[in-house]
């Protein structure tokens, strides 16, 4: 049942939806807690019949290349570790999708065939059209960039609508709500204003290819249950991001 209000047809038909790998953490400090990927597959589960769906998922919970290469670590090395972190993570959301009956896609944009099927954008595409959910795992493949400008890169060449980036916090904000109680919320923002004001929606790489390409962003709340099918559905949830 859609929430009163709500559009009978999706505002957004072909959607990337950006997953953080922390996301999958629940309230543990390390790795994937069953209960949140079983909750993200029931909100998957509640849209992916209803448009085309694909997903960007990172490997923070598990490795993060950034803050290995802080301790001395090679930055190439400490990456490659992060696109294998994605597609452990990968795995485990594709799994449970699965077994809820939706039919899910991993493609991988580094070569592990017994897991993945290669990046092939026409491959990505076509999967989507037949109604396929697709994970895209292993980030851009290459070193030096993150999940975030991923998401933005797959968004642009699967044609997709709009971004949805999944957050710990219900919008943008000018700083740290947790830190600061008068933090102050943005609805809507310029691309520019993100990049000007510093402010840690996505990396820089990642907004400047959205700014050139003209993709919109929505940055919303992932724990408040139901708020990936609201926007769909053209609700206004958390801040939007366009030119």
């Amino acid at each position: 049942m859609r929430p009163s209000g709500e559009a009978s047809e999706p505002r957004y038909n072909r959607v990337l939806l950006k997953l953080s790998g922390e996301a999958l953490m629940g309230g543990q400090g390390y790795g994937i807690d069953p209960q949140v990927v079983q909750y993200l597959a029931d909100e998957i589960q509640e849209i992916a019949r209803g448009i085309q769906l694909s997903l960007v998922i990172g490997g923070g919970n598990i490795f993060r290349g950034v803050a290995a290469s802080a301790q001395g670590m090679d930055r190439v090395a400490g990456d490659q570790m992060g696109m294998l972190a994605t597609l452990i993570n990968a795995v485990a959301l594709q799994d449970a999708l699965e077994k809820k009956g939706i039919h899910t896609r991993l493609l991988s944009a580094i070569e592990v065939r017994t897991i993945a099927e290669p990046f092939i954008r026409r491959r990505a595409m076509r999967h989507l059209e037949k109604g396929r959910v697709v994970i895209f795992a292993a980030g851009t493949g290459n070193p030096y960039f993150s999940t975030d400008t991923a998401a933005a890169l797959r968004a642009m060449e699967v044609h997709a609508e709009i971004i949805l980036k999944a957050t710990k916090v219900d919008g943008i904000y000018d700083r740290d709500p947790a830190k600061f109680p008068d933090a102050v919320k943005f609805q809507e923002l310029t691309y520019m204003d993100v990049l000007s004001k510093h402010l840690q929606v996505m990396d820089s790489t990642a907004i400047s290819l959205c700014m050139d390409n003209r993709m919109p962003i929505i940055v919303f709340d992932l724990k408040e249950k139901g708020n990936i099918k609201r926007i769909i559905y053209g609700e206004k949830i958390g801040s939007l991001v366009k030119g």
